[in-house]
């Protein structure tokens, strides 16, 4: 993708290819911004904190003085901050507002899905088309075939930018017209992720206090890990079909070794809050009368709670 000029009626160069603007310079913003500028696009950048875009404007990106500024010099404006209370903070600015008008944002910014509704309605009122989106892999692999983005929002305003955005590599799939769909797969995915880390944590500290380092435990929890892929794919059909099988491993036995978990922390004094709370759900599900059931009942309890 290049970027070519031509001479407007006042002297100044005016481009004829895609122009993009990246509010947000944080470690993301900035992988965000570079990605655009090696694919040859127009890229403006401006961040809150002054400072974090020189050595993108060595590569050539344009700083921009202001928000409002940044968002008036390109078709498209990318937006990544830390969370909606951020971007909201900047977008929503009367002058940031009135310059994105008739103009595209999409959000990048991690939040809740009922945020990403909310500021789809405001840009709809105010005139701003709007797509709500996901990273689902960190700042390093933008601009790599190890990508991944996430969109929601208006079919037809996807498909328009979608060259542009495909400068930042990777896979990029569309979710749906609803704006929040995005925000739904980033906030399921990322539970994953962190309940995952929170359970690896906890089980470095209990191999710790038998004495077995964080080093000679990785590659078996690597073996673990290697497991859950086709478990999540099992999983997925037994919870939308409702069929929850425990044909090879029924909650009753589940539940049995998540008691040893707790009792071998507990007895070196670490905390088992989170199996605790694991375990208590797995009994719920066998004093329903669905002990023959596999883990995967547990998600139609949580839907009740």
């Amino acid at each position: 993708m290049s970027v070519h000029s031509d001479q407007s009626p006042t002297g100044l160069a005016t481009p004829t290819g895609p122009t993009v603007t990246v509010l947000g310079l944080g470690p993301m913003g900035r992988a965000l911004a570079g990605a655009f500028l090696d694919a040859g696009v127009r890229t403006t950048v401006w961040n809150r904190t002054p400072g974090r875009d020189a050595d993108l404007t060595a590569r050539g990106a344009l700083p921009a003085a202001s928000p409002e500024e940044a968002v008036a010099a390109s078709d498209l404006t990318v937006v990544c901050v830390v969370n909606y209370d951020a971007s909201d903070a900047v977008l929503r600015q009367d002058a940031v507002t009135t310059a994105l008008k008739g103009r595209t944002a999409v959000n990048l910014s991690a939040d809740t899905p009922e945020r990403a509704r909310d500021t789809a309605a405001w840009a709809d009122r105010h005139g701003i088309r709007y797509l709500d989106g996901a990273i689902m892999t960190p700042a390093p692999t933008i601009g790599t075939a190890d990508a991944v983005f996430l969109f929601s929002g208006p079919q037809d305003l996807y498909g328009e930018h979608q060259p542009v955005l495909a400068a930042l590599g990777g896979s990029h799939t569309h979710l749906g017209e609803d704006p929040g769909r995005a925000a739904a797969y980033d906030i399921a995915l990322l539970d994953i992720f962190w309940t995952a880390m929170g359970g690896y944590a906890h089980a470095v500290a209990v191999a710790r206090a038998e004495g077995v380092t964080a080093r000679e435990l990785a590659p078996f929890a690597e073996g673990i890990a290697a497991i859950l892929p086709p478990l999540f794919t099992e999983f997925a059909g037994d919870i939308d079909d409702g069929t929850y099988s425990g044909e090879l491993n029924p909650i009753t036995s589940a539940a049995s070794t998540m008691a040893h978990i707790v009792h071998a922390s507990e007895a070196h004094g670490i905390d088992a809050g989170l199996m605790r709370v694991i375990e208590g759900q797995a009994r719920r599900v066998i004093a329903q009368g669905h002990g023959g059931d596999g883990f995967s009942r547990v998600v139609e309890l949580l839907g009740r709670s």
